[in-house]
């Protein structure tokens, strides 16, 4: 199994498939892999790992890594994802990404013929959210004989917020604040239509110590879902999950300016403001020591048996304090690696390029999941 990218998602994705015995060997791929996070370093030397260095940048090399995969999970910054999948298809090696970018999931699905062709399967957005969520909203919408809306509520959190925004870093903020300044894709009245960011907020009660937590809309969370659905369903929706007035605080922000990429005129220099704001408030934001969790609600509502009907999943996930990997790696990181081998295992329905709500069945998946300790409640009423 081949993993690109040496960060946090891609080294929890190649610790996940080191504990499974059947894989023989995991290559990770990086231009940096002289350090690891604690919980793969400790598998440095271990025959069972190969560490390559790499830049993705260079195509021979990255197809001499993919020679003689079964599959490759790309755990790299999204702008590598449409040309990693190519050069996977032209290498026979089954595909799988994190997303993050619907435009490139929609150029990515246009290999589909010569994927399948190949007898190979490209699978984009395999993460949380894209991934998780929407392997979930699809089963639930399959359930029902006529399915009417889908709500979908994510988000990953510290256990122990702390003002003004009650946040810690648990994945770029840089993306973190491209969802808030992004329009958001839903789908209302069966058409794909654009709603604003960090906008029609609402509450949302968890078990404790958790409590109420804030759902508002953001990007990407949905990728190609409004447009596979179109006509299908009523309405379907993606919102992020914080703590309460956390989308506030940060649409003040995003209204003053402070998240623009224009550059200003300050003094002498021209900055952009976007740039400054993360300098400032990264490093308030990123706790080394700071424990987080993973809150996910997915419901899906219409008619079964001519009867209403409401299935509802929830998850909620924490840091695991014996190995050291976060929430947000264990339900990203173990998502992709969970997704490459059930390619590799020939369990996906369909070959070609697909998303995952599209080819990846959930009874399967949340069966691996549940064997990490990820365990997903559904409940139908």
């Amino acid at each position: 199994m081949l993993v690109l990218g040496a960060g946090l998602q891609g080294s929890a994705c190649a610790y996940d498939l080191l504990q499974n015995a059947a894989v023989e060997k995991v290559t990770v791929a990086d231009l940096n892999v002289d350090k690891l996070p604690p919980f793969l370093e400790r598998y440095r030397g271990d025959p069972r790992l190969e560490l390559v260095r790499l830049d993705a940048r260079d195509e021979a090399a990255v197809l001499e890594v993919m020679e003689g995969k079964h599959a490759c999970m790309n755990a790299l910054p999204y702008y590598f994802n449409l040309d990693m999948a190519r050069l996977a298809v032209r290498a026979g090696v089954h595909y799988c990404d994190l997303g993050g970018n619907t435009e490139i999931v929609f150029n990515q699905l246009e290999l589909d013929g010569e994927a399948r062709e190949r007898g190979l399967s490209v699978i984009p957005d395999c993460g949380l959210a894209p991934g998780m969520v929407n392997i979930l909203a699809a089963a639930g919408i399959e359930e029902l004989d006529e399915p009417e809306t889908v709500k979908i509520r994510v988000g990953g959190l510290p256990q122990n917020p702390e003002p003004p925004l009650n946040y810690q870093i648990v994945y770029s903020l840089h993306g973190v604040l491209d969802y808030y300044t992004t329009l958001s894709w839903v789908l209302r009245d069966g058409e794909p239509k654009q709603v604003e960011a960090l906008t029609e907020i609402e509450h949302l009660e968890f078990p404790e110590p958790v409590g109420t937590l804030e759902a508002f809309h953001t990007a990407g969370g949905l990728s190609t879902m409004p447009w596979t659905y179109e006509g299908k369903l009523r309405s379907m929706e993606y919102k992020t999950l914080r703590y309460p007035g956390h989308a506030e605080i940060m649409k003040a922000i995003r209204d003053l300016g402070l998240l623009d990429l224009d550059p200003i005129r300050v003094g002498e220099q021209e900055v952009v403001p976007r740039q400054v704001f993360i300098a400032a408030v990264e490093p308030k934001l990123r706790k080394p020591e700071g424990r987080d969790l993973v809150a996910l609600r997915v419901e899906a509502e219409g008619r079964k048996d001519g009867k209403p009907t409401h299935i509802v999943y929830d998850l909620l996930d924490y840091y695991d304090e014996a190995t050291g990997i976060s929430a947000m790696e264990r339900t990203t990181g173990f998502s992709l690696s969970i997704t490459g081998q059930m390619q590799a295992r020939g369990q996906v329905t369909r070959l070609g390029a697909c998303t995952p709500d599209q080819c990846v069945p959930a009874d399967p998946y949340v069966e691996e999941l549940g064997r990490r300790g990820i365990r997903i409640r559904k409940t139908v009423s």
